[in-house]
């Protein structure tokens, strides 16, 4: 096998630009070997020749490839073992595979190539056009993945920047915060003689708006730590999770006249403190939105469609306009008043990023004054 160094396959050049990708070849006849590594010449990737297939499994362990050329016919490993011990391989399952061969030409033995993981299937002798241009395709592919992974990793390296921005300013923010909350509140304990009622009034004024972006910046860290914490997957009693809350919001108004339907048996798998998150928030806001009407009611359960659980929380309070259903899960989007329901339009923000952590999606159905239905997924199918 030719010895490439490392970071000529895998490191990006001085320059900054992509490395090189390579490609293997695998072939027990030297001559073979020499006649591909000339053609490939033509493009250009790093060439990685293989006599048999332990030592093609070798560069596979040291090497990214972005195509294998694979003989079918050779002593002790043939081709197709090779190809299967190679998706059996999580590093390199995923390698292209074209099989090229002189000795079989009936359909049999090419369906039995494509069975073991082959993007294509030549047979020798090889028209050289014909395999440079397949060459150029697969390697074409290959760097548009390879920009797409650096792309995402440049996006995830931002996310994670803006995260820890977020978090230290709204940590830093609340020191002050609490300093003119206090300092307002003595003002009118021990200087309430000194002040008119409009100054008063001012200094109420001031403590509300510095409460209510303590509550904020609180929800804001919240959000935060649950975006950036790590996730803990095990069995969960969802219906279980939504009679406990329920309990507690009954607690919390014992004298409003609300009828809970909560569908038992509803388990699945997820992080049990981020699902409660995401039941307290819609069962929540059910409630919160209900608080108008003198018989409330609200639904807890699940529905089965193409093989997917979707769940859903249901009332007959509010409802909102559909027009706007894409604002409800946005950072601090309101669809109703303050003064009507309280609130800063954070919770159904983190529902969503809880949902998309675990691979679901969420989505809203209402009307106004008609009620609003929140699904939602975990797992994607």
């Amino acid at each position: 096998m030719e010895n490439i160094p490392q970071e000529r396959l895998n490191q990006n050049r001085p320059d900054g630009q992509p490395a090189r990708p390579a490609i293997l070849i695998v072939d027990d006849r030297e001559e073979n070997l020499l006649a591909l590594d000339r053609l490939l010449a033509q493009t250009d990737a790093v060439v990685v020749k293989a006599q048999n297939g332990n030592d093609a499994l070798k560069a596979c362990l040291n090497h990214d490839f972005a195509l294998a050329i694979l003989d079918v016919n050779m002593p002790e490993m043939n081709g197709y073992e090779l190809a299967e011990l190679m998706r059996g391989e999580k590093s390199h399952s995923a390698i292209p595979i074209i099989f090229v061969t002189a000795a079989y030409r009936q359909d049999e033995q090419i369906f039995k190539g494509y069975s073991a993981g082959a993007v294509d299937y030549l047979i020798k002798p090889l028209r050289t056009e014909i395999l440079l241009n397949k060459v150029k395709v697969f390697l074409d592919i290959y760097r548009q993945k390879q920009e797409i992974i650096q792309l995402n990793k440049t996006l995830a390296a931002h996310a994670e920047e803006l995260e820890s921005f977020n978090y230290s300013v709204s940590h830093d923010l609340r020191t002050p915060l609490r300093a003119i909350d206090g300092f307002s509140q003595a003002l009118l304990e021990d200087c309430a003689g000194l002040l008119d009622a409009q100054g008063q009034d001012y200094l109420q004024r001031i403590r509300a708006a510095t409460q209510k972006m303590t509550q904020l910046i609180d929800d804001l860290l919240k959000l935060s730590r649950l975006t950036r914490r790590e996730m803990h997957i095990t069995r969960i009693d969802l219906s279980a999770l939504a009679l406990e809350v329920a309990a507690e919001l009954r607690k919390s108004q014992p004298d409003r006249r609300v009828t809970f339907h909560i569908s038992p048996g509803l388990i699945d798998r997820g992080d049990p403190n981020l699902l409660k998150v995401v039941i307290e928030n819609l069962l929540g806001n059910a409630w919160k939105f209900t608080g108008n009407k003198e018989e409330a009611t609200i639904e807890f359960g699940a529905s089965e469609a193409d093989g997917k659980t979707a769940y859903f929380v249901r009332d007959n309070g509010a409802g909102f306009d559909m027009a706007y259903a894409d604002k409800l899960f946005g950072i601090f989007q309101r669809l109703h008043l303050e003064k009507e329901f309280p609130g800063i339009g954070i919770g159904l923000s983190l529902v969503k990023r809880i949902v998309v952590r675990h691979g679901g999606k969420i989505w809203a159905e209402g009307e106004l004054d008609r009620g609003a239905t929140i699904w939602f997924t975990l797992h994607e199918v």
